[in-house]
């Protein structure tokens, strides 16, 4: 029998653990306190902690308990088939000492094969394990705020199976709050991270991982709060990520920067997505970078994503996608990536208000363009004020730039500009600014085959055209009632513009309705079925 009957009961434990679905017998409970640890937050309780895990794996797995209390500890290697139990009122608290992190250790069932990690609580090559209770992980992170050598994470796992992270409190962690690294069956569920102490304070990264579901967790960091990367030439696969509270000062939601694999099979639904409000920014911006960033710019493809129900409050740019090529390998021996691919994303029933003026962007490069972007039942509230100086400024490349939802500066559109795409389709999107803006609602740059249905958009007057199409193709607008005094709807440049259609709109309230510049083809716009002035 390994509880301590001074603190907590058999009974209590197993009543306390059979509630969460653990059947589990007396011998399976091994209680850190009989180990040699004690909860003043001022004992190392390192060697202790670790000895109940091994204890617990050498008889098969069970559940190591740690009851209320503060318990001060450096690094922990977790075994297969043990459960982390943190109980209520239960404090780990991260060592301040540098030299109580990564000690090498054998991996179990190998004759030499190390491994050493700077966590919390660190696990490589496990099976069924889980870290679940109501207490608190504290990394104790403001000791680490440097940039350069080794930081210590709460949370880092790599190449296991079958994980379960539920209920914990994460706060505080030197660099990335958690790191799941090549994993399978991963479910996140009922946690809340704080994480506003150091450099790099990610929230929750999931790295090169298949089957992974995230649901009903809180996440508020300095840095990209939930972040799927692939730091491999293996996809993130087959992730759900909902019902999720998130805010951050950089990016709430992002794929990438690290693109090696891509991701695919990917769904993030009924989510809420707001601006830090107990925190000040050490990267990023106060009010925040993007609600949501796809990015493949390391190679990768980025294929069937959906986005879905998400509401977004006081961000800096709610929705941004970029194919670049900064083209980082992440394998020894690896050649340097080509450009990668990114296509097959819906996003719908989007309400974002109080974002920047900057404007949404979805740019792929010459030659590589983003294709199969559908986008409907779009709600985006800006702060406005742009300019027509604004509206035609040029945008550089930036093909191997840092990507993030600022890296243009202020877009020649409030809503959307969108360059080297395919296929993409807008239904039933509405643009509202708090202020006249007087740049593009959209700007498509060399896009091919688009639909542009029930488009909305305050009027500003002595507004830029509405549409601005430059060196696109097969572009479909219809069903759209520009406000009455809008200055010009569709704005259409470039030698290579044709087959741009106008059908069934109103626009009986529009001063001017196409102008084509000087070296736009006169057949490149036709008009269908509008309802025009009667004047």
């Amino acid at each position: 029998m390994t509880v301590n009957r001074n603190t907590l009961s058999v009974v209590s434990v197993l009543v306390l653990l059979s509630t969460a679905s653990l059947s589990l017998g007396a011998k399976n409970i091994y209680e850190i306190r009989d180990f040699g640890a004690k909860s003043d937050g001022k004992f190392l309780c390192t060697r202790a902690i670790q000895s109940a895990i091994d204890k617990c794996a050498g008889n098969g797995g069970g559940t190591v308990y740690l009851s209320a209390g503060t318990w001060l500890t450096g690094t922990v290697y977790l075994e297969s088939n043990v459960t982390i139990w943190l109980d209520t009122g239960c404090t780990l608290l991260g060592s301040k000492d540098k030299g109580d992190y990564g000690p090498p250790r054998v991996l179990r069932d190998t004759k030499d094969d190390k491994f050493s990690y700077w966590a919390i609580l660190a696990g490589k090559n496990l099976r069924h394990i889980a870290i679940r209770g109501r207490g608190i992980i504290d990394g104790q992170g403001a000791n680490f705020k440097y940039k350069d050598g080794p930081r210590p994470k709460n949370i880092y796992l790599e190449d296991c199976r079958d994980v379960l992270i539920e209920g914990v409190r994460l706060r505080n962690a030197g660099s990335w709050m958690q790191h799941y690294r090549n994993c399978d069956r991963l479910t996140i569920r009922d946690i809340a991270v704080f994480n506003h102490i150091s450099y790099n304070n990610d929230g929750l990264n999931i790295d090169s991982c298949r089957d992974v579901n995230i649901t009903g967790c809180i996440v508020d960091s300095d840095d990209d709060a939930i972040v799927l990367k692939s730091l491999s030439l293996k996809p993130c696969e087959n992730i759900t990520i909902s019902n999720c509270v998130i805010s951050s000062h950089c990016n709430s939601i992002k794929m990438g920067t690290e693109s090696g694999g891509g991701f695919q099979n990917i769904t993030v639904t009924n989510c809420t997505i707001c601006s830090p409000r107990y925190s000040k920014v050490i990267y990023g911006c106060q009010r925040g970078l993007a609600g949501v960033a796809l990015e493949i710019v390391d190679g990768g493809t980025l294929d069937r994503v959906a986005l879905s129900n998400l509401t977004i409050k006081g961000v800096s740019v709610p929705i941004f996608m970029r194919l670049g090529n900064r083209a980082r390998p992440y394998e020894k021996g690896q050649q340097k990536p080509v450009v990668g691919k990114f296509h097959n994303v819906v996003v719908s029933n989007i309400i974002a208000t109080d974002c920047s003026s900057i404007g949404c962007s979805i740019t792929g490069l010459p030659g590589h363009p983003i294709k199969n972007i559908s986008l409907s039942n779009i709600n985006l509230g800006f702060e406005g004020g742009g300019t027509k100086d604004q509206a035609s400024r040029e945008i550089p490349e930036k093909p191997t730039s840092y990507p993030e939802s600022t890296m243009f500066g202020t877009l020649p559109a409030y809503g959307f500009f969108c360059r080297h795409a395919k296929n993409l389709k807008f239904q039933n999107v509405k643009l509202d600014t708090l202020t006249p803006d007087h740049r593009h609602a959209i700007v498509f740059d060399d896009v091919e085959h688009a639909n542009v249905e029930s488009l909305d958009v305050p009027y500003a007057a002595d507004s830029a055209g509405t549409i601005r199409l430059d060196e696109s193709r097969y572009v479909y607008i219809r069903n759209c009632q520009p406000q009455s005094g809008t200055e010009l709807f569709l704005d259409v440049r470039g030698s290579l513009s044709q087959n741009i259609v106008l059908f069934a709109n109103d626009l009986s309230g529009v001063k001017e309705i196409v102008r084509k510049r000087a070296n736009t083809p006169e057949s490149a716009v036709v008009l269908n079925a509008n309802y025009l002035s009667q004047k």
